[in-house]
């Protein structure tokens, strides 16, 4: 077996190993096709949302790593260049460790945290916005230990894969063991 072979199987043996995260194992539907007559295609693009209740849409993850979709090709035919998403980090918790492609931008609603980029520790707050760049493994912590952190991401992830910029890849699953004193922690 190559290194590389090696390196495979055994992301997916941690893949099988955590299936909690149901966008981490199901197809999903990243770039939607676009045919039809332009003046009918314009109107039904017209006809969309313009306003998306969050409520609409069910927390999903656990025990210590929430996110709810939003916008995304899937969700919403507004937009296919842009995807949005409210993540949710217990007290004291931290997301996957990962990278992709595309950048994106996390608004700080609520908590305080840091993020590891590349092995660079940057701190923020609720009110702060921090970028992730391209190509950048990363992780997001919540470094209060009584309060959960709330983040708006937004991101071209779709825009990226449509141009065959695909690369996206977990280097460490969030731990799925519930924080003592947390054990039935589910965001609001």
């Amino acid at each position: 077996m190559s290194v590389s072979e090696k390196g495979d199987h055994a992301h997916e043996q941690a893949h099988e190993h955590d299936l909690s995260w149901e966008r981490w194992q199901k197809q999903r539907l990243f770039v939607r096709g676009l045919k039809g007559v332009y003046g009918e295609v314009y109107k039904q693009l017209l006809a969309q949302p313009r306003v998306y209740k969050s409520s609409d849409f069910p927390f999903k993850g656990g025990a210590r790593v929430f996110g709810k979709k939003i916008i995304n090709p899937e969700s919403a035919e507004i937009t296919q260049m842009i995807e949005t998403h409210i993540d949710v980090y217990a007290p004291s918790s931290a997301s996957q460790k990962h990278g992709h492609m595309n950048s994106a931008v996390f608004y700080i609603v609520e908590g305080k945290g840091y993020d590891v980029h590349d092995n660079v520790r940057h701190d923020w707050e609720a009110g702060d916005v921090c970028v992730v760049s391209n190509g950048c493994v990363h992780r997001h912590h919540n470094s209060d230990p009584a309060k959960p952190a709330r983040v708006l991401v937004m991101k071209a992830k779709p825009l990226f894969l449509f141009a065959h910029m695909i690369y996206q890849k977990i280097v460490e699953y969030p731990n799925q063991e519930p924080l003592p004193g947390f054990e039935n922690f589910k965001p609001e």
